[in-house]
């Protein structure tokens, strides 16, 4: 079940706008001149403002949430939750206006720890590798056994509460 999730390829492509820079300055405080002060990084080898990195990160959890379609037999039974992204490197700048590409593919599959690796790759549209990162999902049951509690991979699932109210308890 877990080794068919290996080669699962997922794609994501977005025009970065001035209004997501802005959005996501506000939103995290970082109003650093790289993002917002236009006048000044023309004056820099980026020749104008970048996005945040982390920003890009944000992008790359896109294709971590649409993999799950392409996951086949693993996502009928299973469903993924974020362990991390490492290894995030930011190789070149991603300009306002500049339209990128993120190919997320698993590459290594774990069914005895119920995780996959993924690389995760964001490509400028002029093919240009602008940064990578490694992504780490673990993949708990969808469908638990009736017992009080089920430890899985560093959560327990405490089954004596309903439907939304059901939560992860980090140990």
């Amino acid at each position: 079940m877990f080794a068919a999730a290996i080669g699962a390829e997922s794609h994501f492509t977005k025009t970065v706008s001035e209004s997501d820079v802005y959005l996501f300055a506000g939103v995290t405080g970082d109003l650093s001149p790289s993002h917002v002060d236009e006048a000044f990084m023309r004056t820099t080898p980026y020749g104008g403002r970048i996005a945040h990195g982390a920003l890009l990160v944000g992008y790359m959890s896109n294709c971590s949430t649409t993999i799950v379609a392409k996951c086949g037999v693993l996502a009928d039974s299973h469903f993924p939750v974020s362990l991390g992204y490492d290894k995030v490197r930011f190789l070149e700048g991603v300009r306002i206006g500049d339209t990128i590409t993120i190919t997320y593919r698993i590459q290594l599959a774990d069914a005895a720890k119920a995780r996959t690796l993924a690389a995760v790759e964001v490509r400028r549209g002029d093919g240009v590798l602008c940064a990578v990162a490694s992504h780490l999902m673990t993949w708990l049951p969808k469908f638990l056994p009736h017992i009080s509690s089920l430890r899985c991979n560093n959560f327990c699932w405490n089954s004596s509460l309903t439907g939304l109210a059901k939560q992860f308890y980090c140990k």
